[in-house]
């Protein structure tokens, strides 16, 4: 049994997109849905630096688009989807609830909402690796932060003010090994981001939106989503609202996965996999190098 999972912000590079763009058809979808949404997402994903990826409306549209990419490539039909943060979105528009050109529409009001709350005032994350959750959140709470991600395998990633991300560099929780700084520009999943949740409830009466076609596994409880409006409203809360990322792995346990492919760019999920779910096979899909070794194990997992 296969799941195709879709990462979140934090996990671009660079020329990320560049190896992608030269697949057949690639680079003629990419600019068509560069037009649809306002934003050049070759040169984003090709050529701008760390700096520029970094900014929250450039980060999520780029991650969809790849996500897309990568999947139309890969041409497999998974047996459940699930999405890190704004790789939900990807994973909505693979179970077929909303088609790409909505997903990228719908990420770019996301990405823009969610810059726009993060100016407001100075925020970010931080990843903990490490150290028993019954400890590590609470610590968080005192601090004044919010365990954002509680992602399974010792990791939770924590948000807030940058003063109270540099109090938790300072005080660390017991059990910690590290406090990893993460690559964006907010505190994602928190109440810091209740604005883009207006926005985004308001932009939803424009979607048409269908039931899942495969299995949606939810970030917000690792729950399986039946409807299409369901799936909807869940992508428009989760801006606020904790991921919870070891209830999907859970999940994905239950239901008897036995093959994890994480679109590009590929990476933290898989790895998160690795430690969680022993005897599941894992692969990233990092370059279009992958797909042969991707589509192999596929023809072994798919279908259950």
């Amino acid at each position: 049994m296969l799941v195709l999972v879709a990462p979140g912000q934090g996990a671009q590079t660079p020329g990320f997109l560049t190896p992608w763009l030269d697949l057949p058809g690639a680079a003629d979808r990419i600019a068509a849905w560069s037009d649809a949404i306002g934003l050049d997402l070759a040169h984003y994903g090709t050529r701008a630096d760390a700096d520029e990826i970094r900014d929250t409306a450039v980060a999520q549209p780029l991650l969809v688009a790849a996500g897309l990419l990568s999947a139309a490539a890969l041409g497999a039909s998974p047996s459940a989807v699930a999405g890190h943060s704004v790789g939900e979105i990807t994973a909505a528009a693979l179970a077929g609830v909303i088609d790409d050109e909505a997903a990228l529409r719908f990420v770019r009001t996301r990405g823009l909402g969610m810059a726009e709350a993060a100016a407001v005032t100075e925020t970010g994350m931080a990843a903990l690796l490490g150290g028993d959750p019954a400890v590590t959140i609470p610590h968080l709470e005192k601090l004044g932060l919010t365990a954002a991600n509680i992602n399974g395998s010792g990791q939770i990633v924590a948000a807030g003010t940058a003063a109270q991300i540099a109090a938790l560099e300072a005080d660390q929780p017991e059990g910690v090994r590290r406090v990893v700084a993460l690559k964006v520009a907010g505190a994602f999943h928190t109440h810091h981001m209740a604005p883009a949740v207006e926005k985004l409830r308001a932009a939803v009466g424009d979607l048409t939106v269908s039931d899942p076609t495969v299995r949606y596994v939810s970030n917000a409880d690792g729950h399986t989503v039946a409807t299409g409006t369901e799936v909807i409203a869940r992508l428009v809360g989760q801006v606020a609202n904790p991921v919870r990322w070891d209830l999907c792995m859970e999940t994905f346990q239950s239901l008897g996965v036995t093959a994890l492919v994480e679109l590009s760019p590929g990476g933290t999920l898989t790895g998160l996999a690795k430690r969680a779910l022993p005897g599941v096979k894992t692969l990233a899909l990092k370059t279009p190098d992958d797909l042969d070794t991707a589509r192999a194990l596929i023809s072994e997992h798919a279908g259950a």
